[in-house]
C-alpha cells in the first residue's frame, strides 16, 4: 500500500530536504542565522551584508585595521569564500559560517567576501558554480580605477588584488576547485589573477574507490545521494568531472588557475582519502604552483566549523590564516 506521503513526495534527501510532486520544497533543516557585526566584536572584525546580483548576496568581513603595518597602506589580502552544505543546505549567514569566517578574517587580517550562492533543489547545479564565478568576477571588477555606485567601498579601499584568494569547505572546496579551473580559461575583470586557493575537506566522489573507501554499496552513501539530489540527470553520475576531477573527461589539474594551493583533510573524514588523492594528482599533473597538504588526526568532516573551540580547530584556523598571509 502506498502511503499518502509517498503519493505527494517526488524526491527527498533525509534528514534535510523533501521535494513534493507539486514542486514545493520542504526544508527539514534550517540553519540558525546570525546578524552581521555592525559594531566591533571581541575579535575586532566588522561585517555587513551586500547584494551582488538578483541571484547572489554575500557577507563582507573587515578585520581590525589598527593592528596593520601602516607602511602597507592598509591593503589586505582578499578571500572569496564558498560555504559547504552539499550545495543544498547551509548559508553564508548561518551562525556556524559567521563565527568561522569571523575567526579567519581576524587571524589572517584578511578582507573576506563570504558568498551566499543559490541552493538546490530550487536551483539545481550548475547554478552554484555560476553564482560563485559571478561573485568572484564582481569582486575583481573593483580592481578598476573607474568606480560607480555599484562598487563596495571596503573592497576598493582595503583590498589588495595582488593577494586574491579563494577557498571553501566541503561543497565549497569543490566550488573552489572549479573556480580555479575556470580562471585558467576565462579572464577575471581587470586582469586580476587568483594567487591562492584552499580546499578544506573537499567534496569529491567517484565510482572507483580510492584508499580505504568502501568498494560496495556506494550508492547508499549520503554523499552519493546528495550529489544525485542536487544534480539529477547529471551525465555519468558521480563520474561527472564536476564531482570527480580524476576522470579522463575532466580538465587537467595542471591548468589550475592559481599559484598557491593547500588541501586540508581530517583522518576520520570519509572524504579524507579522496582529498589526499587530489593532492597527489595535482602534484603529479605538472602543475607548477606551491602545493601543500594539512591533515588533522582524530577528527571528522568539517570538525573545525562544528567545534571551533577545540585545540585541533584552533590549529587549523592558524594554518589557514598563515596560508592567507602568505606563510
Amino acid at each position: 500500500m502506498v502511503s499518502k506521503q509517498e503519493e505527494v513526495v517526488a524526491s527527498e534527501l533525509l534528514p534535510f530536504l523533501r521535494v513534493h510532486k507539486d514542486g514545493t520544497v520542504e526544508r527539514l533543516y534550517n540553519p540558525l542565522l546570525a546578524p552581521p557585526s555592525t559594531a566591533e566584536t571581541k575579535s575586532g572584525v566588522w561585517s555587513k551584508d551586500i547584494i551582488i546580483s538578483p541571484e547572489v548576496s554575500a557577507r563582507l568581513y573587515l578585520p581590525d585595521l589598527s593592528t596593520l603595518d601602516q607602511t602597507t597602506n592598509k591593503k589586505l589580502p582578499i578571500l572569496v569564500y564558498f560555504h559547504g552544505g552539499g550545495f543544498c543546505i547551509e548559508s553564508a549567514f548561518s551562525t556556524l559560517c559567521h563565527q568561522y569566517i569571523n575567526t579567519i578574517a581576524s587571524q589572517a587580517n584578511a578582507l573576506v567576501v563570504s558568498v551566499d550562492y543559490r541552493l538546490a533543489p530550487e536551483h539545481l547545479l550548475p547554478a552554484a558554480y555560476d553564482d560563485s564565478w559571478n561573485a568572484l568576477q564582481w569582486v575583481a571588477s573593483h580592481s578598476s580605477k573607474t568606480h560607480n555606485e555599484k562598487n563596495e567601498p571596503w573592497i576598493i579601499q582595503y583590498g589588495d588584488f595582488k593577494r586574491l584568494y579563494i577557498g571553501g569547505d566541503s561543497a565549497g572546496a569543490n566550488i573552489s576547485h572549479h573556480i580555479a579551473l575556470r580562471a585558467s580559461e576565462e579572464k577575471l575583470h581587470g586582469g586580476v589573477k587568483i594567487l591562492g586557493a584552499f580546499l578544506s575537506h573537499p567534496y569529491f566522489l567517484g565510482s572507483k574507490p580510492v584508499g580505504a573507501e568502501p568498494v560496495t554499496n556506494r550508492e547508499m552513501s549520503i554523499l552519493y545521494k546528495t550529489w544525485m539530489f542536487v544534480y539529477p540527470g547529471c551525465p555519468d553520475g558521480i563520474d561527472n568531472p564536476c564531482i570527480n576531477p580524476f576522470v579522463k573527461t575532466a580538465p587537467s589539474l595542471a591548468s589550475l588557475g592559481c599559484r598557491r594551493l593547500i588541501i586540508c583533510v581530517a583522518s576520520k573524514d570519509e572524504l579524507r582519502d579522496r582529498g589526499v588523492y587530489y593532492y597527489e594528482a595535482v602534484k603529479e599533473s605538472g602543475w607548477e604552483g606551491e602545493l601543500s597538504i594539512f591533515e588533522v588526526e582524530g577528527e571528522g568532516h568539517s570538525f573545525h566549523i562544528f567545534n571551533p573551540e577545540t585545540q585541533n580547530a584552533k590549529d587549523m584556523f592558524k594554518r589557514l590564516a598563515e596560508f592567507l598571509r602568505g606563510c
